[in-house]
C-alpha cells in the first residue's frame, strides 16, 4: 500500500515538518508540502478550478491508500492550509463525483503538532468525520510536540509507535 503525509503548515521547515520527515523516515513515503501549492478557498461557483488542487487531489486519488494528515495546532483546531484543502474536497464531492468515489475505502490517519505534550481535546474530530463521511477507514491519530530543535526521544517513540501501528495495515 501507497502512503502519503500530507503536510498542512505555513512553514515548510517548520516544527510540524520534523515529525512528518521522522514519520517519512519511518514508513518509507512521500510527503506532499500544501504550503507549496496554490490552493484557492472552497466558492459555490467553482472558479478556481485552474490553481493546484484538482491535480493534487488526482493524484492522491490514484496514487496513494493511506493518507496521513499532518497539522500544527493553530487556535486549538487545525491550520488554515489544511481547512482549505478539506473545504475543497467538496469540489470532488460535487463537480468531479469520479475522483471522489476513489477515496471509498482508503485509509486515513492524522497527525498534530504543538508546543506541548497534551493533545487538544476534540481536534481529531474533524478527520474522524470527514473520513466517515468520505467511505474513509480513520485508522487513528497521534499528537506530537516540538520544544527544542531536536525531536525529544519520548516524541520519536510515540512517532515509532504510530509508524507500526500504520505498518500493520500496510
Amino acid at each position: 500500500m501507497n502512503i502519503v503525509i500530507i503536510q498542512g503548515s505555513s512553514r515548510s521547515d517548520g516544527n510540524t515538518h520534523k515529525v512528518s520527515s521522522e514519520l517519512q523516515k519511518l514508513l518509507n513515503c512521500d510527503l506532499i508540502d500544501l504550503n507549496k501549492k496554490e490552493i484557492g478557498h472552497f466558492d459555490y461557483e467553482y472558479k478556481n478550478q485552474d490553481d493546484d488542487f484538482p491535480p493534487l487531489i488526482n493524484k492522491i486519488a490514484n496514487e496513494y491508500d493511506i493518507l496521513i494528515f499532518a497539522s500544527p495546532v493553530y487556535w486549538y483546531t487545525m491550520s488554515g492550509k489544511m481547512k482549505v484543502f478539506f473545504d475543497r474536497i467538496s469540489d470532488i464531492i460535487r463537480i468531479d463525483k469520479e475522483t471522489g468515489r476513489k477515496l471509498r475505502g482508503k485509509h486515513m490517519a492524522a497527525l498534530s503538532c504543538g508546543y506541548g505534550s497534551d493533545a487538544i481535546e476534540g481536534f481529531f474530530i474533524p478527520f474522524q468525520k470527514s473520513a466517515a463521511y468520505l467511505g474513509i477507514n480513520y485508522i487513528g491519530d497521534i499528537h506530537t510536540w516540538v520544544q527544542s530543535e531536536e525531536l525529544d526521544h519520548k516524541v520519536k517513540t510515540h512517532i515509532q509507535k504510530f509508524a507500526e501501528k500504520i505498518q500493520a495495515i500496510r
